[in-house]
This record gives structure tokens, sequence and C-alpha cells, in this order.
């Protein structure tokens, strides 16, 4: 019967326990590797673009989807600058000078309505005359049975107004002829 050793086990001893512990090791990870290459697979590796621009997969709605941004921002800076011309167009009409020649020309053409109206209907006013304003021209005749009031704009169009005489209160008195 063999002694047994106590203590510490010998160099050989502890060269072999770790050869046999690398062996081991070297086993489990080929025999590791082997079951889980079976279950491994690979495939080709394939670089694809996420912008459609690149790709050329649903490249048209993106197209179209660019295009309408686009389009909205290029209206959007249209109507600013619209917004802003007609503001500058409303402040320039607002002010005291502009204001007052508005409210020149309004009396000047109030007063020049009620002198033709005059003309037409008084006694003293006629048989006939004419006026020419900003290119279109007025012109009347009064036959004492009617009044023919005929206008012609600045394009040829002729417009013409008869006004019986002695009817609705108009001219009741001799008309002047």
């Amino acid at each position: 019967m063999k002694k047994k050793q106590r203590g510490r086990p010998s160099k050989e001893k502890l060269e072999a326990i770790k050869k046999a512990k690398q062996i081991g090791l070297a086993m489990t990870f080929f025999v590791g590797m082997v079951f889980l290459s079976a279950v491994a697979s690979a495939d080709q590796i394939v670089h694809q673009f996420k912008n459609p621009s690149f790709s050329g997969v649903a490249t048209s709605s993106h197209y179209l989807t660019v295009d309408e941004q686009e389009k909205t921002r290029r209206d959007e800076i249209a109507e600013e600058v619209e917004s802003a011309l007609k503001e500058a167009e409303r402040k320039a009409d607002s002010t005291t000078f502009s204001r007052f020649l508005s409210n020149l020309s309004s009396r000047i053409y109030s007063q020049l309505s009620r002198d033709i109206s005059q003309s037409l209907f008084s006694e003293t006013g006629g048989t006939g005359g004419s006026i020419t304003l900003e290119g279109s021209t007025l012109s009347f005749v009064n036959d004492g049975i009617s009044i023919t009031l005929t206008v012609v704009d600045p394009d040829g169009n002729v417009t013409t107004i008869v006004i019986p005489v002695g009817i609705f209160g108009i001219c009741s008195e001799d008309c002047g002829i």
C-alpha cells in the first residue's frame, strides 16, 4: 500500500493538472463551436439607403411631398409679400393728405354731377350739351318730349338713356324749349 502524501502536490502533478484543465477547456470550446455552427447562419451584407432619393423606393411620393412643401413655402412667402404691400398701401391711403385729396375729388364730382343734372332739367338748361370726363364723353339732347343722355366710354361702348319730360316730376314746366 502506498502511503498518502500530505501537503503540497509536486511540480509534476501541478503541471499535469494544468494540462488536463487546458485540454478540457479546448474540448469544451470545440464541442460548443460544433453545436453553435449548426444554428448560426450568415447572409450577404447589403447596404440600403433610407432616403428615397437615393434608394429609388417610393421615390415618386417622396418627390411629390418635397414639391408640395416647396410650393407651400413659396405660396406663404408670396402671401406675406402681398400682405405687406397691401398694408403699406393702406397706410399711404390713411394719411391726412390722401384723405384730403379723396374728400376734395368726391366733392368736385358731386358738384359736377349736380351741375349736369341742373343743366338737364332746368328751364334755362338749353337743348343740348356735352362734357368729356376721364376719356368718357357725356352728351344730352332735350327735344321737349324727352331728354336723351348718351355716354361713350374710352373703349367706344355707347350707353343711351332716354328720360321722358313731364313724367315723374321731371321738368314739368317748359324745359327751356
